[in-house]
């Protein structure tokens, strides 16, 4: 039966969430549902991209991706349903699909709205499952939507470079406030080419090495490792790196700034 994952930015407070998989279920209660995450920030797309990207390349192919995030940034006229690297995307046309993607996806159709029904998030899911059932039964992408539409695109954040250095921005916190950077492992060598670094944050905050895991420092000591998704991390030994370096995660309501704030980014020179 079809794998269905869910990511939102609804959050565990209240009904929601159990609403749209009661939606789903009615469209067929053999649904394989698995929740990825409905704490994503609100208006965030980087941490939204960060989070699904990460998550969906670890499914079977031809899975299916429901993200109910930023659902309403403009009145829907459609929803999109995206066939991408053997993997189904369904998500609002809000730019957040090439985010995630980091490039423009193999196939893509518009899912149209009933002009008269009340477009809420439950209204949304249902549609979804309603493609979802459509295709797990047989029906052509094709035949389920608009081809070819035009989407909006947003790009992915990316770092900043300059010749003997790399700015990342904090794109994740986690649940122990460990700093997630949008910085690679492959960006970060490439960037190197084998030069000592020194890695700088919150002013005057300085790593020198790159761990392996957390047990190589001792406890209370800060230390950088890539991640298990290869993102640069910031992290302390059973501390909690945000909370005591006073580091918050990167908002594009100061994307525009000249200037980035520098509880907010972390840079990596090389010598």
């Amino acid at each position: 039966m079809a794998i269905i994952t869910l990511t939102s930015d609804i959050g565990q407070q209240d009904y929601l969430v159990g609403a749209v998989k009661g939606q789903l279920l009615q469209v067929n209660t053999a649904f394989n549902l698995i929740d990825i995450s409905h704490n994503i920030s609100p208006f965030n797309y980087p941490q939204a991209a960060y989070v699904c990207r990460n998550a969906i390349k670890n499914f079977p192919p031809l899975s299916f991706h429901i993200l109910l995030v930023n659902l309403f940034e403009k009145k829907p006229e459609h929803l999109l349903l995206a066939y991408h690297q053997d993997q189904y995307i369904l998500c609002a046309d809000n730019g957040l699909l090439t985010m995630i993607l980091e490039d423009k996806p193999e196939m893509v159709i518009g899912l149209e709205l009933d002009k008269s029904a009340i477009r809420n998030t439950l209204y949304c899911a249902r549609v979804m499952g309603e493609a979802i059932q459509q295709l797990h039964q047989g029906t052509s992408i094709l035949q389920i939507g608009t081809p070819d539409i035009t989407i909006t695109e947003k790009n992915h954040l990316r770092p900043l470079l300059g010749e003997n250095w790399i700015e990342g921005q904090i794109i994740f916190i986690d649940n122990f406030e460990n700093i997630i950077v949008n910085i690679t492992r492959e960006q970060f060598e490439m960037q190197r080419r084998g030069r000592s670094f020194k890695i700088v944050f919150k002013r005057n905050e300085t790593i020198s090495t790159i761990a392996e895991s957390y047990a190589d420092v001792p406890e209370g000591e800060k230390l950088a490792l890539f991640n298990s998704a290869g993102y640069l991390e910031i992290s302390i030994n059973k501390g909690n790196a945000a909370g005591l370096f006073g580091l918050q995660g990167f908002t594009e309501q100061n994307a525009s700034m000249q200037n980035r704030l520098f509880y907010q980014t972390v840079r990596v020179f090389f010598e």
